[in-house]
């Protein structure tokens, strides 16, 4: 077996890695300010949570001060998601709630819940394609906190059949008030690594707005979220990457504003056995890794949360079914499909639009 990485698509609290998202925020160098855009200055800070990175870049008008504490603020509210939700962390919400036997409602945090529910309202939308229950099956292929050694050989399908019981989205419920949420057996477990990172973005920019702060960009693992302008004056510039195994080049860029973005990706986190790459996106309805031509899915929302749901659920869909669901919900989607001239690009209605939009 040869692995890519670590289980770099997971949340690992003893490390600081990339993760699936792939994206890379860009201030476009020898990019001068806009004609009359005003004078402004960035301020940058960033740091190790949620067993990878996150960078926020604040700008201030020329003569501004960065707010006293807010660094540590937007480090708090990251970590308050990661206390929650984490399952490398045994005193998590979600790891106790994954530990106790069932069938059993249990309270929790009204955060959990909002993040539990939309994931289970995406996985509907998604025909199951994402399914915040499949972490036996994420374990299986050695992914997951409880995903053994990188030795470890493929499952068998009798094993894969094995933990079929305990997964799909009948298996958990939740209750808005007071928040809870219910686990009909003993081995059900929730792992929202799919969607949580794009939740601890949403928080993190809800705060800097609440202080004031009208102009940044927020990256929690590839998951971004922009609102205003850049020190530059004018959008942020974000970049898709290509998805190339061990380069980091750009496919296209994207100039935003007040949106999120979220990309997913099956070239990154991956082991080989006899030549043969077996992905860490898992497919709930074959419990197997994904094997079609989409390497990556980006999404555009107001939501970071939506958008990092969104884009897993795609990837695991594929570049038919995935395409066909899309353009029914008109979400905004940008495909790169392995083709033989190297990339088909397919962007959605929605897509263009948000980015004319933007124009």
């Amino acid at each position: 077996m040869r692995r890519n990485q670590t289980r770099s698509g997971r949340w690992q609290d003893d490390a600081v890695c990339w993760c699936a998202g792939w994206l890379i925020a860009l201030l476009l160098a020898g990019c001068g300010r806009p004609d009359g855009a005003p004078d402004l200055q960035e301020f940058s800070f960033g740091g190790p949570v949620m067993g990878t990175s996150y960078h926020i870049k604040v700008v201030l008008p020329g003569d501004g001060e960065l707010p006293e504490g807010l660094s540590a603020g937007v480090h708090e509210r990251l970590e308050r998601v990661n206390a929650l939700m984490s399952t490398y962390r045994s005193d998590s919400e979600v790891s106790r709630f994954n530990a106790a036997e069932g069938p059993v409602w249990m309270d929790c945090s009204a955060e959990t819940v909002a993040v539990v529910a939309e994931a289970l309202e995406l996985g509907r939308m998604t025909d199951g394609a994402l399914d915040i229950t499949v972490g036996p099956l994420v374990d299986l292929w050695h992914f997951g906190s409880g995903g053994g050694d990188a030795d470890d050989s493929v499952p068998s399908p009798e094993q894969i059949e094995a933990v079929r019981p305990v997964i799909g989205l009948d298996a958990i419920d939740v209750r808005m008030d007071p928040p809870a949420l219910f686990k009909r057996a003993s081995g059900v477990r929730i792992d929202l690594s799919a969607i949580a990172k794009g939740y601890a973005v949403d928080r993190a920019a809800e705060y800097l707005l609440e202080r004031g702060v009208g102009h940044f960009m927020i990256e929690v693992g590839g998951e971004i979220r922009v609102h205003g302008l850049s020190a530059r004056g004018g959008r942020w510039n974000i970049a898709v990457e290509q998805p190339l195994p061990g380069l980091r080049r750009s496919q296209r860029v994207l100039s935003l504003s007040d949106l999120a973005v979220a990309t997913s990706g099956d070239y990154r986190n991956y082991f080989e056995v006899d030549g043969r790459p077996y992905s860490h996106i898992i497919d709930p309805g074959t419990g197997r890794p994904i094997e079609h031509a989409l390497a990556s899915v980006t999404v555009l929302s107001s939501s970071c949360m939506r958008a990092d749901g969104l884009a897993t659920a795609m990837l695991v869909l594929g570049p038919d079914r995935g395409w066909e669901l899309a353009l029914e919900h008109d979400w905004a989607v940008y495909f790169l499909i392995r083709d033989a001239q190297g990339w088909e690009q397919r962007s959605s209605a929605a897509f263009e639009r948000m980015l004319s939009a933007e124009d």
